[in-house]
């Protein structure tokens, strides 16, 4: 499930080994659709991608694709746990001009049908690109069935 964010980094945290051939870097993002109650969210970076924060600062502005991961965890004792993480893929300084859909690069896949962010609007929090199996204007099914 692939999602994007504009906001204010927050809080950067150290890069952390988390086994041989494991290493995440989190980050927090302050997400300010209502500045009056702002979201301070966290995500996280993990393997080659944790260099995508060097040289950003708390109060940048920024940028991230990500994706909503989750798991199941089953104690010894049998209890069961579920856990969430927003996996961040792309991070990269927001732009002024980021109601240019060249500049937001909206996946990359030229849809000029995608809704562009607007400042105040809170739908643009989280925007979804257009799912590969869904039929877009002027495609042709040919498939007999």
């Amino acid at each position: 499930m692939g999602m994007e964010a504009t906001g204010r980094l927050h809080a950067i945290y150290e890069t952390k080994q988390v086994s041989e051939r494991f290493t995440k870097r989190e980050f927090v993002l302050e997400l300010v659709d209502n500045p009056k109650y702002p979201q301070t969210v966290l995500f996280q970076l993990t393997g080659d991608r944790v260099s995508q924060l060097d040289g950003l600062n708390v109060g940048d502005q920024v940028r991230i694709e990500f994706n909503l991961r989750g798991r199941e965890w089953r104690s010894p004792q049998g209890e069961t746990k579920y856990f969430n993480s927003l996996e961040v893929w792309k991070l990269e300084p927001a732009r002024a001009n980021a109601g240019n859909q060249q500049s937001r690069g909206q996946y990359g896949n030229g849809n000029s049908n995608s809704r562009q962010a607007t400042a105040n609007d809170p739908r643009d929090r989280f925007t979804m690109p257009p799912r590969d199996d869904e039929p877009r204007p002027g495609d042709v099914d040919d498939i007999p069935f």
